[in-house]
């Protein structure tokens, strides 16, 4: 199958730090490719990917230095060049959220597109209802409740690269760990309130973006004084089996309707349980008293912390290996890939 994966333009492919979507179709090219499929990805020139890359920026959007840049040309030129070469694809698999529906208009029934983010947006449900004919896919059940009626494809979780992560049945660590946004809705305060009242040292790897500089400032800042918790800053994936590996469990104390939360399923990957909030996806990723405990208090997560340590680090990495290797993730896509080209021959046949 001839397949183009459409990425943003804002982290490279996979993000060289902090980064969720790029991540997910990273892995996604590399497994298709491993499958025997001819994948093209169109994204910044600094991906690294075992696809054909088509480079449509120097460089990602976020770490890129200069002063002065637009990220809407950035991907209108990078939407100009699919097009322009639509015809050499069965499959144009975008992961753009919605910029590409007035441009592909004519090329929608072969067209798949991934929705990452929170839909739970006022302006979201007239621009689908506007463009019913794209498909789409989610990344949990919970990520479509706002948009139920929208031309849904399938759900289709994220999976990362089993080898990319070192299992750690025995971790050296005795600390909890936070991984993600230094965000309100990431709940880094919470993560940080529970290990001081658990008088367990919590480390901390986590970007700051430029619209949570207050909350960190304000929030977060007052609160690593304290010599238990330790603030690393933004990690990269070579460093992620050494953090997540090590800790009693992974803190994921969140409070947004969260799409997915690949951390969740790298932590798992290594073995260590997740203590998570019960939002979004959360309910779909962890499988209760196996891979982690979803609360939903302050004190059920210290009930939780104080178990974490029971639970049999081995079934943690069984189940991530059967239900969020990227293999999985890739063969579900091609069914839906299979599914679209069926639906075209019915329709050149009718």
């Amino acid at each position: 199958m001839r397949i183009a994966q459409i990425a943003p333009l804002y982290e490279a492919v996979p993000p060289k730090l902090y980064g969720g979507t790029e991540r997910a179709v990273a892995h996604l090219c590399n497994a298709l490719v491993e499958l025997g499929h001819e994948v093209t990805l169109f994204a910044a020139a600094d991906a690294c990917t075992k696809a054909r890359l088509v480079a449509a920026r120097d460089q990602a959007i976020r770490l890129d230095a200069a002063a002065l840049k637009s990220d809407l040309a950035a991907h209108l030129t990078m939407l100009y060049e699919v097009k322009r070469r639509a015809a050499q694809f069965d499959v144009l698999h975008f992961h753009v959220d919605l910029m590409h529906f007035p441009m592909f208009e004519q090329q929608a029934h072969k067209t798949v597109t991934t929705l990452h983010g929170r839909l739970d947006l006022k302006d979201l449900p007239s621009v689908y209802a506007r463009w019913p004919r794209f498909g789409l896919v989610s990344i949990s059940d919970a990520q479509r409740k706002p948009l139920s009626d929208a031309n849904w494809l399938a759900t289709v979780a994220h999976g990362v690269p089993p080898s990319q992560y070192t299992f750690n049945e025995h971790p050296a660590g005795s600390y909890l760990a936070f991984l993600g946004r230094m965000s309100p809705e990431k709940r880094p305060d919470v993560a940080i309130r529970l290990a001081l009242r658990a008088r367990i040292p919590l480390r901390i790897a986590a970007k700051v973006d430029a619209a949570d500089v207050v909350y960190f400032d304000t929030v977060i800042k007052p609160l690593l004084d304290d010599p238990l918790i330790d603030f690393i800053g933004e990690i990269g994936d070579e460093r992620k089996s050494d953090f997540l590996g090590n800790a009693i469990a992974l803190l994921f104390p969140i409070n947004w309707p969260e799409p997915f939360g690949l951390v969740m399923i790298e932590a798992m990957a290594c073995g260590t349980p997740v203590i998570a909030w019960n939002h979004g996806a959360v309910p779909e990723v962890i499988d209760e008293g196996v891979t982690g405990f979803i609360v939903n208090s302050e004190e059920e997560a210290l009930a939780a912390i104080a178990r974490a340590p029971d639970l049999d680090r081995r079934r943690v990495r069984a189940a991530f290996d059967t239900r969020f290797a990227a293999t999985t993730m890739a063969r579900t896509y091609l069914d839906v890939y299979a599914r679209l080209l069926d639906a075209q021959r019915l329709v050149r046949a009718s």
